[in-house]
């Protein structure tokens, strides 16, 4: 088959949900493309707005995150592929229009994924010291664009969430700086932060009970083993009845992270018994209080900043209905970062279901729509979404896999039925989208262009012993790349 008849298919972002789909893509149409009518040969082009691959697995997830150099490793295989074409640097909408790319491509994919807090919506959300943790994140994860110091002047803080970013910003928030240094590939400036970091008592705050928390076993694990942190817990969140029990037992993931929270309130009590003190026994300069049951209903400032947090316990139901006491307890605190979910990004000229907070697609399978829900919505033809943008900010990195693997279907099967077997784009010239943006002055960056910014990062990590350590200013990552 020539190039001009090999498939084309473009992807919008080039995180876990980019990268997966594309190889799952090619995996494919390997296997059913003949039987399918379409051959078995496509051209993906990735086009990521950053100047450098991978994401939510850079960006998005806590630096002392060990499985995560693990997941960066496969995502670089893969894009070593000589049918995957990356182009970093690229931004949909602005550099390149969604009518530009049908013109030279079979199908769109959309795998944009997330970088907006949902916001926290209580009475004084928007008082000096209020902070939602995407941001948090983005400054500890070095985003290009994202804030290069971060204020950590509070000695009382609280974090609001019962997920797995609320559990990645209050350990940041409690880490030792050496220890994390030593263990990461944090820039300078996030190591200077946390090590001027005043925080000596963190509150987390978890709207519903132990057997609801959405937290992963990997996350506890880490949790528990903070140099100079004790974890401090109330015994009267582990009461839980015999339903709850019953029903935490049915899905194996809910029983083991229970099982490790009850491993933490037995750790918490030794910690207490041997006079407040660390995992190792060290005397703990830092107190983590585990709070579940327990709804933020207002932040309390004074002369515009934070000074403290009004909670109201909850109870939680065996079937996770949460129930308000009308119990209140204020917790002094000079700042207040909430993780209560992610935004997905939006994409110029498509859709967007603000509900649901994802785009807009036909029942949760992926095809694009042209309206959120209602008798009016319409399948777009040859545009997908994946990952967060068509789920919502939902599940774990291995569940943007699975999504994938439906998505490829549903294009293939489209594919196989549009004219002349899926090869329906008018402009199939390869190169015709390297003179498009050279026409505009956008210097894509390639995967040998990365493999230049990852070496160097890996040169600058060495000469401290480390593996790694992470360039955060675009211009020098574009400066290395074109080099």
């Amino acid at each position: 088959m020539s190039e001009t008849n090999e498939l084309r298919i473009a992807v919008i972002g080039a995180g876990p949900a980019g990268v997966y789909s594309s190889d799952i893509f090619l995996r494919q149409l390997g296997k059913l493309g003949e039987e399918l009518g379409l051959g078995t040969k496509a051209r993906i082009d990735l086009f990521e707005k950053l100047p450098v691959p991978f994401g939510l697995v850079r960006y998005g997830v806590a630096p002392d995150h060990p499985s995560i150099k693990f997941i960066a490793s496969a995502l670089e295989k893969t894009l070593d592929n000589p049918d995957i074409h990356l182009y970093c640097d690229v931004e949909f909408g602005k550099d390149v229009t969604l009518d530009e790319l049908l013109e030279r491509y079979d199908a769109v994919l959309f795998a944009t994924g997330a970088v907006e807090d949902k916001p926290l919506g209580l009475p004084g959300s928007d008082l000096d010291g209020v902070y939602g943790a995407a941001k948090f994140v983005e400054w500890y994860d070095g985003y290009p664009t994202g804030a290069r110091e971060w204020p950590l002047d509070a000695e009382e803080v609280a974090v609001i969430g019962g997920g797995n970013v609320a559990m990645d910003v209050a350990r940041e928030l409690m880490r030792n700086a050496d220890d994390l240094k030593a263990k990461t590939d944090i820039p300078d400036n996030v190591y200077e932060g946390i090590k001027a970091n005043k925080a000596k008592t963190l509150h987390l705050f978890i709207r519903r009970g132990v057997a609801q928390a959405k937290f992963s076993v990997q996350e506890l694990r880490e949790m528990e083993k903070l140099p100079g942190v004790q974890l401090i817990i109330n015994e009267d969140d582990f009461d839980l009845d015999d339903d709850t029990i019953e029903e935490a037992g049915k899905d194996k993931l809910t029983r083991q992270m229970v099982e490790e929270l009850f491993a933490i309130r037995e750790m918490a009590e030794d910690m207490e018994d041997d006079g407040d003190t660390d995992f190792e026994g060290n005397p703990a300069d830092r107190k983590y209080y585990i709070h579940f049951n327990s709804a933020p209903v207002e932040v309390l400032g004074e002369d515009g900043k934070v000074k403290a947090i009004r909670v109201e316990k909850t109870t939680t139901s065996a079937d996770g209905k949460m129930s308000r006491t009308g119990e209140f307890e204020e917790y002094p605190v000079q700042a207040v970062y909430h993780a209560i979910g992610y935004k997905p990004a939006s994409a110029p000229g498509i859709a967007y279901d603000d509900r649901r907070a994802h785009l807009a697609n036909a029942n949760g399978d992926g095809r694009i729509t042209t309206e959120a829900s209602g008798e009016g919505a319409q399948v777009r033809e040859r545009l997908y979404a994946t990952g967060w943008a068509k789920r919502g900010p939902v599940g774990l990195i291995g569940s943007t896999k699975s999504d994938a693997l439906l998505i490829v279907t549903n294009m293939l099967e489209d594919l196989s039925k549009a004219a002349e077997g899926g090869h329906v784009a008018v402009d199939r010239d390869p190169e015709s989208i390297d003179r498009l943006l050279a026409s505009r002055g956008v210097k894509p960056i390639d995967f040998a262009g990365w493999k230049k910014v990852d070496a160097f990062e890996r040169a600058e990590g060495a000469k401290e012993g480390r593996e790694h350590k992470k360039v955060i200013d675009p211009e020098q990552m574009r400066a290395l790349a074109h080099a």
